[in-house]
């Protein structure tokens, strides 16, 4: 009431429209844009002056979901919404948006339309990070009561075949005692290295860039004469607290792979960036430090990319299925997270790991970053 009070009709509906979060369009019959509010100028990056009067094929792909859909809006006449839609806008780049379209009539009677778009791209992933951290956690509760089933026979046969081993009259059956021993033990390591750390991380202030630079001295000597290893730094990052051995062994684990991937010839690059503002899971930090680790090498099947971080799963025969998962057990110490995008020709390992030990668990969030080259 004191609003309307305040401002006349015609002004409280500008003041309105201008200070949503989510952007208005709308357009005439033949899609000409008429309006666009500020969030929609923030999000398509072109001023309103640009835009309106414009077709919306000028902004938007002509074989687009939305601008296919509004035709169909205009046709019809009947409104609609849809969710979790791709839009690709000017950039280049995609999001992805929740949309509303609503068929109008002007006063002279003619069709328009009034297009609601919301971007949902953060919710999307907060809430892809909080089911990736359940279910981690949910994993090493399960790989652990799973390891002590395991362990307690395990220490009973090792023992058997030793008090076995002292009763044989003929040493060359202590050959057979001493596979089941060896065995037993080889199991035992296995188990331990699917539990994955067994200590809490001792943190020191420490520059990630100096646990990048030990890596890549590593991987240098190991990996073929064909691989570059590339560095995009920002110096700018501040020192982070945390467990220097323990943050070389995820970095390395995730290079050798990248390495593995490759083959003889290829690219690693390893880009760190500073986020401000950033939620991981559901925990706002004030900043937050992003390490890339990219490579060209083919990629990951699409139907691996939800179980990359299990214990077991691999893509090489030869592989132990570990270094990933002993990897995203580490960051998770360190309050991070590791997320993975790939496609043939580039897979990014993102590490994110939070500057500060204190988190805000507000669910707002604004999100500043550096892209990376």
């Amino acid at each position: 009431m004191h609003l309307m009070k305040t401002f006349p009709t015609t002004t409280l509906t500008q003041h309105i429209l201008e200070n949503l979060t989510y952007t208005v369009l709308m357009f005439d019959s033949r899609l000409r844009l008429d309006y666009i509010n500020p969030a929609g100028e923030m999000l398509f990056a072109i001023s309103a002056k640009r835009l309106i009067g414009q077709r919306v094929t000028a902004f938007l792909p002509a074989e687009n979901h939305l601008v296919m859909a509004m035709q169909r809006g205009l046709e019809t006449g009947h409104p609609f919404t849809e969710h979790e839609v791709t839009l690709p806008i000017p950039g280049p780049r995609e999001i992805t948006v929740d949309y509303t379209i609503t068929p109008l009539k002007n006063q002279t009677g003619d069709n328009g339309l009034l297009v609601e778009l919301q971007q949902i791209d953060r919710q999307l992933r907060i809430l892809r990070e909080e089911n990736q951290l359940a279910q981690q956690q949910t994993l090493r509760s399960l790989v652990r009561g799973l390891a002590h089933e395991i362990k307690n026979p395990l220490g009973g046969l090792r023992g058997a075949a030793q008090l076995l081993e002292r009763e044989l009259p003929n040493p060359e059956l202590k050959e057979y005692t001493q596979i089941i021993i060896g065995e037993a033990d080889r199991l035992q390591n296995l188990v331990n290295r699917m539990l994955g750390p067994n200590s809490l991380p001792n943190k020191k202030p420490l520059n990630i860039h100096q646990v990048l630079e030990h890596v890549r001295q590593l991987v240098r000597v190991e990996a073929p004469p064909g691989i570059a290893i590339i560095t995009n730094y920002d110096p700018s990052i501040p020192e982070i607290l945390g467990d220097r051995d323990q943050l070389i062994q995820a970095v390395l684990n995730i290079v050798r792979n990248a390495v593995q991937a490759i083959g003889t010839t290829g690219e690693i690059i390893l880009c760190t960036r500073a986020l401000r503002q950033f939620t991981i899971g559901h925990r706002r930090h004030k900043l937050v430090v992003r390490v890339d680790i990219i490579d060209n090498g083919p990629g990951i099947p699409e139907d691996m990319l939800e179980i990359i971080f299990y214990p077991m799963v691999t893509g090489r025969p030869e592989g132990t299925g570990l270094g990933l998962s002993i990897a995203q057990s580490l960051v998770n110490q360190h309050g991070g997270l590791i997320q993975v995008e790939s496609r043939p020709g580039r897979t990014d390992f993102h590490l994110l790991l939070p500057l500060d030990d204190e988190a805000d668990t507000s669910p707002s969030e604004t999100t500043t970053a550096r892209q990376p080259a």
